[in-house]
């Protein structure tokens, strides 16, 4: 009798593994999320195998624990990195490392790179022989690895699912950020005054932002501005920066005004964690004067194609943002007698690398405009010289330029 019950006490052991693997199989493959498949996992340790403790630490972004089915809270809070990264292959006496009521520790194994680590405690024992736990272990092993492996790509699965949205997203808001930004056919272009941009967002979307904007029959508003940082938070803010510049920016508004105004309204929207450095002028193309502020931008580039003068048009106040209330704001004139040339550009211009490895700063604007061709002719030829957007292995920011002829 003795003879027969083994073989007949195997083949169930063996029919129980099987059908065990093949639910779990097919519970995967049925797309049964993670809590379904950590479900049918514990109870087959727990119920089938009389395991009465299990716990699962996973790798994901950090380490966490994915399951606690028995054992005290604070098993949750242990470090991963310090007391077990150690252990490469299946850990007899946890409680040497103390872990007390641990009997084994698992490593669960992905590319060669720990996943997982499975804490099992409370084995029953059997009146005489081997434990069943350690008669299964190479089971454990194997259905351990094959959840946990599969909760992993579920997670990766779903993280490239939300990654793939935020593209979308991304996209979405550079196509609306690009709104904000005037096309040059909608720039002026008549014998007074040419203006055209250029824009290159480094990613998707940006921090730079360029206006061009008709005050009345005879005067033009343009100007240039840089979000510190990046990104959407960069972008969102530009977007109501673009808003409220555009509501207030009129014919007849003193400059000094409009730049207390906006600052104002910065400090509100930015909440003290970035600032915006800014460029506004008002051209009167009948008067031929061109007044300005410069609130901590890159200086603009004036070049005089009859005296052969290039002026750089420095800053006199601080950026918009870096101060609750800007102490003093100093605007500039220039009157504009003859053929005259603008260009206005952000950082990710000038702090492009040159051969030497330093910045270009305004050298390769200058060499390209100091001639009389129209300047947005010259500013075409700079930018293929210098391999923008994509052909310029310093490139690290958005470019950003508008630029005018200003005939007289």
């Amino acid at each position: 009798m003795e003879d027969n019950k083994a073989p007949t006490d195997r083949l169930k052991i063996s029919k129980f593994k099987l059908d065990s693997l093949l639910d779990i199989t097919l519970s995967i493959n049925a797309n049964l999320p993670t809590e379904d498949l950590l479900s049918k996992y514990e109870y087959i340790l727990r119920h089938n195998l009389s395991i009465g403790k299990i716990l699962i630490f996973k790798r994901s972004d950090n380490w966490e624990c994915l399951l606690n089915g028995g054992f005290p809270k604070h098993f949750e809070t242990i470090d991963v990195e310090s007391s077990l990264l150690g252990i490469t292959e299946i850990f007899f006496g946890a409680p040497d490392l103390g872990f007390e009521g641990v009997d084994i520790i698992v490593p669960v194994y992905n590319n060669n790179v720990h996943l997982a680590f499975v804490f099992i405690g409370d084995i029953e024992e059997e009146g005489e022989g081997m434990s069943p736990v350690l008669k299964h272990l190479n089971f454990i092993q194997t259905i351990s690895s094959i959840i946990i492996v599969a909760i992993e790509n579920i997670r990766l699965f779903n993280e490239s699912l939300r990654q793939e949205a935020l593209k979308k997203e991304l996209e979405l808001a550079a196509r609306m950020q690009k709104l904000l930004i005037p096309d040059n056919s909608q720039m002026p272009k008549n014998t007074k005054l040419i203006v055209n941009g250029f824009y290159y967002p480094h990613y998707e979307v940006g921090g730079d932002y360029y206006d061009c904007i008709r005050l009345s029959e005879t005067k033009t508003g343009f100007c240039i501005a840089d979000v510190s940082g990046k990104g959407i938070s960069a972008a969102i803010l530009m977007s109501n920066f673009q808003a409220s510049l555009r509501a207030l920016l009129s014919e007849d508004i003193k400059l000094e005004t409009l730049i207390y105004k906006l600052n104002s309204i910065v400090v509100v929207n930015a909440a003290g964690e970035k600032f915006i450095t800014f460029f506004v002028a008002r051209y009167d193309h009948e008067s031929g004067v061109l007044e300005y502020i410069n609130a901590a931008h890159n200086p603009p580039v004036l070049y005089n194609t009859v005296t052969g003068e290039i002026r750089h048009l420095k800053a006199s106040c601080v950026g918009l943002g870096m101060l609750d209330e800007i102490p003093a704001v100093e605007k500039s004139e220039i009157v504009i007698n003859c053929y005259s040339k603008i260009v206005c550009y952000t950082d990710g211009l000038s702090e492009l690398k040159g051969d030497d490895g330093k910045d270009i700063g305004t050298g390769v604007i200058i060499s390209h405009i100091t001639n009389i061709k129209p300047v947005e002719n010259n500013i075409r030829e700079m930018i293929k010289y210098l391999g923008l957007p994509h052909d310029n292995p310093s490139t690290f920011d958005d470019v950003s330029i508008i630029v005018a002829d200003l005939l007289r």
